[in-house]
């Protein structure tokens, strides 16, 4: 699976929808960051957002949510029954897929930084990117919250922040940026208004008064429905499941006399937790995940390519698209996850320690070129269509022939310089890759070499397909130009890819 990274930044409003719509809008300005869930509570005055996209992306997203939350929510006026600490209160992120945790602490000391010095909000990293043990637990962080931070954060040493100022953000407050396993955030309401109950039943199930290990829990009113809630975080669903935090609230309540009325989770849950619920509940013999009709479904478009139909068999097919072009790009997008693979495993190796810095620097270009070359794919296949829909305009008349001639132009330039942006691309890519050669963990030399082939190909693939297109073009001046540039991009990729061909030789 590719890497991804899930981010929930939690936001100190629950009352105005319009304000958790704009910093959602900010979240996903840019491409590939999909929000995939958002959820307001009035009565905490507390908004969960969750968002997933490519390691790459998800500082720079962060960090704007983050920016526009402390723009349109004032601290210094806020109430709410949840703990809080910031207009932005935490900001988590949790590897998905083949992302490490360690890559993802990497994320969260990134946006640490840019919100502090940027933004000058003091920021505390907790959970696994916590600099220091104390700082792990999340409520130890937050203690004493926006206000006791705001009297003792300039004169209690042990409240210095990770990044940003020694100050209060008087309007945006503190931020805690960190790195956590997924966590459920459950709740459970109870027929009863005694806070005090809910409050008992909270200590007896969560963590630092000696219940689940996994559980951190309180209890809370809830004015609106004149209910008490045990409010949860589940922080390791797997180590202790959803049903036997329930059955034990359940247990609990009937001490007092209390039932449970209902429960909810807030914001995403892994289907892996609700399957444990129905298995336990209903005592399935037996029982597998494959036979349940969604997963078997989603694993045979996994293993078929996505859509019961893979890339390569659409290149296969008698379809035209995907052709050449959008192989280059595939070739070249399968260069550059080389060059990263090999600065991954160069990154950590006390051999290589003197290179760190360069090898952090080719895995996150790559990481870029490779996501920028995926599109690309699909531009190059949109840019023949667009090509064969304009061949397919009336031509009954002058008028309509001249308005085809032009349109065929018009399509043929776009599909020349789709082709030509590959090239670019994927030059930049060969440049990494004779980076990792030369300087990377010399037990991937041949996927170094590998690297650079796939980059070579990529170019002059990219290449053919420019001249294909030139060839159909009446504009002079944009078939010369487009001439010089691709000739020069395939001299340097011939001259970086005979470079990395000798570093490896030399090598094996």
């Amino acid at each position: 699976m590719a890497k991804l990274v899930e981010c929930v930044p939690n936001f100190s409003e629950g009352r105005r929808p319009e304000v958790i719509k704009a910093i959602v809008a900010e979240i996903e300005a840019a491409d590939g960051v999909t929000v995939i869930d958002h959820e307001m509570d009035p009565d905490h005055n507390r908004a969960v957002v969750t968002f997933v996209c490519a390691p790459n992306l998800a500082v720079d997203a962060a960090f704007r949510g983050i920016k526009k939350g402390g723009e349109l929510i004032d601290m210094s006026k806020h109430e709410g029954k949840h703990p809080r600490m910031g207009a932005c209160d935490v900001c988590p992120f949790i590897p998905l897929g083949d992302m490490t945790e360690e890559e993802a602490v990497e994320l969260a000391h990134k946006l640490g930084k840019r919100v502090g010095e940027e933004l000058q909000v003091p920021v505390y990293l907790y959970e696994a990117a916590a600099t220091s043990p104390k700082r792990r637990n999340l409520a130890k962080v937050r203690k004493g919250q926006y206000e006791g931070i705001r009297d003792s954060i300039e004169t209690d040493p042990s409240r210095k922040p990770d990044y940003g100022p020694a100050k209060m953000n008087i309007k945006a407050g503190a931020t805690a940026i960190g790195v956590r396993f997924f966590l459920v955030a459950y709740n459970v309401y109870l027929d009863t208004y005694n806070l005090e109950v809910a409050q008992k039943i909270a200590d007896a199930i969560r963590s630092i008064k000696g219940g689940y290990r996994f559980v951190k829990a309180m209890g809370l009113e809830i004015e609106e429905r004149k209910q008490v809630q045990i409010s949860m975080n589940l922080i390791n669903y797997t180590k202790t499941p959803i049903f036997r935090v329930f059955e034990t609230i359940k247990s609990e309540a009937a001490r007092y006399g209390v039932n449970v009325i209902s429960s909810e989770v807030v914001g995403m849950i892994p289907n892996d937790a609700l399957v444990d619920v129905s298995d336990f509940y209903l005592r399935l013999e037996g029982f597998s995940k494959d036979q349940i009709l969604e997963e078997k479904l989603a694993s045979m478009a996994s293993s078929s390519g996505g859509g019961g139909e893979s890339f390569y068999d659409a290149v296969a097919s008698s379809s035209p698209a995907p052709g050449g072009g959008s192989v280059a790009s595939s070739a070249g997008v399968l260069s550059a996850a080389l060059a990263a693979m090999v600065g991954r495993l160069t990154l950590g190796k006390k051999k290589y320690a003197g290179v760190k810095d360069e090898m952090t620097q080719v895995r996150d270009q790559a990481d870029i070129l490779r996501n920028d070359l995926t599109k690309l794919i699909v531009t190059d296949e949109e840019a023949f269509n667009t090509v064969m829909e304009a061949f397919k305009l009336p031509k009954g008349s002058d008028e309509q022939v001249s308005a085809r001639d032009k349109a065929v132009e018009e399509a043929n330039k776009e599909a020349a310089l789709v082709p030509l942006e590959v090239m670019k691309k994927s030059l930049e890519v060969l440049r990494l890759a004779r980076i990792v050669a030369e300087k990377g963990n010399e037990n991937s030399i041949t996927d170094s070499g590998v690297a650079g082939l796939m980059g070579r190909a990529a170019v002059e693939g990219a290449r053919y397909n420019v001249r294909i297109n030139l060839t159909s073009i009446s504009d002079a001046d944009f078939v010369k130009k487009l001439t010089t540039e691709s000739d020069a991009i395939s001299g340097d990729a011939e001259a970086l890819a005979a470079e990395i061909h000798k570093l490896v030789e030399a090598k094996l």
